[in-house]
């Protein structure tokens, strides 16, 4: 945030006791609730740790039993994976600390973190099997295919269960960043089936780093997308399914207000969304009734209940002003 700073010299209104305790009744039901998903996040990423890492060590074994360095390699890649969802489970379970007097909001950016870690290794994992894959279409490897099929397919269906595992968590970003992981671990192993199955039934090698880098463009998709709403949570910007004019616009419809500024929106963690504003209102003696008709509006209409309102008196506009326009469509 970068909000203009406006001292007022008038006194602030007293709120009324109920409508304010039910206010933060609200917020503290988003934080229960928010609570629950995490831990519901934590079981699901634990699941999802023991199946990848303990078929990583299947996979390499298989590997060097086969000869095949497509199965090696992704072995390599799983433990990647492995890697980055243990990440994901300490990041989710950082997040659930209380906030205290350093961390005012606590620590649930810690989950956006995790996930821009995990992208921006995923980034570079695609990288290294673009190079791999240059590598062996110029010098192709012997690779044992009937060994290949069989150990993909076991290797499918435990990325299946924990990618259905993480699937449930489509909300949590760090999770979804997980997820990523594993649907690129999935979509090689169905590349390596059909690798493995080419090679066994034609002798055909190049299909292997072929296959493996249409499965890096599918892949490279998931993952920029997840970066990039990682970087606008630490930037600060308004989250996508919200529109910054149409709530300015709704904020100043309400009966007393004159007009808006100051306003910012923003994520304090992947499901968590926050508001500050000045309102311009005619009369101090009605904000108590005003300030719970708005909260009630932020909440029902665009699921925010952080938001912090701060009245300014007609006769003290200061500050930068929020064009108040129809809303966009």
């Amino acid at each position: 945030m970068n909000p203009t700073h406006t001292t007022h010299s008038h006194p602030h209104p007293h709120h009324d006791s109920a409508k304010h305790s039910k206010h933060h009744a609200d917020e503290f039901d988003a934080a229960h609730h928010h609570h629950h998903g995490a831990q519901h996040s934590q079981r699901r990423l634990m699941w999802a740790l023991l199946i990848t890492g303990g078929f990583a060590l299947v996979e390499l074994a298989g590997g060097f039993w086969s000869g095949s360095l497509a199965l090696i390699s992704d072995a390599g890649h799983m433990f990647t994976d492995a890697g980055a969802l243990l990440l994901a489970l300490l990041a989710n379970r950082i997040g659930q600390r209380p906030a205290n007097y350093d961390k005012s909001y606590g620590y649930a950016r810690a989950e956006t973190i995790g996930a821009l870690v995990n992208s921006i290794t995923m980034l570079g994992l695609v990288t290294w099997i673009f190079f791999e894959a240059v590598q062996r279409l110029l010098h192709p490897s012997v690779v044992n295919g009937l060994g290949v099929m069989v150990i993909a397919v076991i290797g499918l269906g435990v990325n299946i269960a924990s990618a259905w595992q993480l699937s449930h968590d489509h909300e949590n970003l760090n999770s979804r960043a997980a997820f990523v992981h594993v649907l690129g671990d999935l979509l090689g192993s169905v590349a390596a089936i059909v690798a493995g199955a080419v090679i066994y039934f034609t002798g055909w090698m190049p299909i292997d780093p072929i296959l493996s880098v249409f499965v890096c463009l599918l892949i490279l998709r998931s993952t920029w997308s997840v970066l990039l709403q990682a970087v606008n949570v630490l930037m600060d910007s308004v989250p996508e399914h919200l529109d910054l004019h149409e709530i300015g616009h709704a904020l100043a419809s309400e009966p007393g207000v004159i007009e808006v500024h100051d306003l910012h929106i923003w994520r304090i963690g992947s499901e968590r969304t926050a508001l500050t504003a000045h309102l311009v209102i005619h009369d101090y003696s009605s904000w108590p009734v005003q300030l719970a008709r708005l909260n009630a509006m932020l909440k029902n209409r665009y699921g925010i209940v952080h938001s912090t309102l701060q009245p300014v008196w007609f006769s003290k506009v200061s500050g930068r002003v929020i064009p108040i326009h129809p809303a966009r469509h």
